[in-house]
């Protein structure tokens, strides 16, 4: 089972902050908590669904709308826990469009 995080602000997820390695994602935070990044699991692009349009682009998907997004999804734990008890899956999103990180999916 897995969660898709709120919308918020017209964007699905939650913005962190990452650090990223030559890999991918090695840790990130999600409000005052560190989470070590202890594999990468899977990575892939996506494109938002093509029926999402721009109201301020008359008849077509704005730049934001059909820009590339890379997605990892990555087995994390918070800082100071044991990775065996309390690991988690997260799906980590780069926007480079908007310059940020959101956390889109946590699976349970």
């Amino acid at each position: 089972m897995s969660r898709v995080l709120g919308e918020v602000a017209g964007r699905i997820g939650e913005e962190v902050q990452v650090e990223r390695g030559p890999l991918g994602p090695v840790q990130f935070w999600r409000g005052e908590s560190r989470y070590l990044v202890g594999e990468l699991l899977d990575s892939w692009l996506e494109t938002p669904p093509w029926w999402q349009r721009d109201a301020a682009v008359p008849g077509g998907a704005s730049a934001e709308l059909v820009a590339v997004r890379e997605v990892w999804r990555v087995e994390a734990v918070r800082a100071g826990r044991s990775r065996t008890s309390f690991a988690g899956v997260y799906d980590l999103s780069w926007d480079a469009a908007g310059n940020r990180w959101w956390l889109v999916r946590v699976h349970d």
